[in-house]
């Protein structure tokens, strides 16, 4: 709190600046005699108690301590990693076999390039949606609620390649930093998988490795899923 600074709660203030406007304002003898100053005056001594009232930047969006900065430097360089090492092997195994290899590789080295990511940042690393292929990667109710938020975001105007979150929460009595990024649906190389017209041949590997599959039928620019973080702290 800065010196010299009186901390009111929002609630008192209100109280303070409609009481005080209420005697601005008081009839006398059956009239509202008030004179031009003697508003303008009491004009000021309600902004005074509204914003005395108002809280500060520490109070609007409290800052960031040092473990959290850590914490989300660490989760966005592994959600980067993982993004980055999956995309790159995802376009060479197309470019080498075609999207039927590509779906190949995208199940047996993305839980590998995930764990490699989580060791290097001291995290745990994956992906999520609301419609997935792997039931594996299915959100808890955390991601579901962040993942269903990103929606509305997007259907708002938002640009999903902007979208975080970040929060700490208690699970199993432990303190925990989570951590959401955004993946919006690419043209490419995401709709070759997970877009409307698929190749037959893709089809049927699809239905042969994920026989629940969800995500197909994508457009350019929803909401494909997002990475999430999370990082137990000490």
């Amino acid at each position: 709190m800065n010196p010299g600074f009186i901390a009111i709660s929002p609630a008192i203030s209100a109280r303070l600046a409609a009481s005080a406007l209420r005697q601005i304002m008081r009839p006398v003898n059956g009239q509202h005699a008030v004179s031009r100053s003697g508003r303008q005056l009491g004009i000021w001594f309600v902004l005074l108690f509204l914003l005395l009232g108002m809280p500060g930047p520490a109070a609007r969006a409290q800052d960031a301590t040092p473990a959290d900065a850590s914490s989300l430097a660490a989760a966005r360089a592994a959600a980067k990693g993982l993004g980055e090492t999956l995309k790159a092997q995802l376009v060479a195994a197309i470019k080498a076999g075609g999207p039927v290899a590509a779906v190949g590789v995208c199940r047996s080295i993305a839980p590998a390039i995930a764990e490699d990511q989580s060791q290097a940042h001291a995290v745990k690393v994956g992906r999520t949606a609301l419609k997935v292929r792997n039931p594996a990667n299915a959100p808890d109710a955390f991601e579901r609620r962040v993942l269903e938020d990103f929606v509305r975001k997007i259907n708002a105007g938002a640009d999903p390649a902007s979208l975080e979150h970040t929060e700490t929460v208690t699970q199993n009595g432990e303190s925990v930093f989570r951590y959401m990024k955004a993946i919006p649906t690419a043209a490419e190389p995401c709709l070759t998988c997970h877009g409307s017209n698929l190749e037959p041949a893709l089809k049927a590997e699809i239905q042969r490795l994920y026989p629940d599959d969800q995500a197909t039928g994508f457009d350019p620019g929803e909401l494909r899923g997002a990475f999430t973080v999370t990082q137990k702290r000490k």
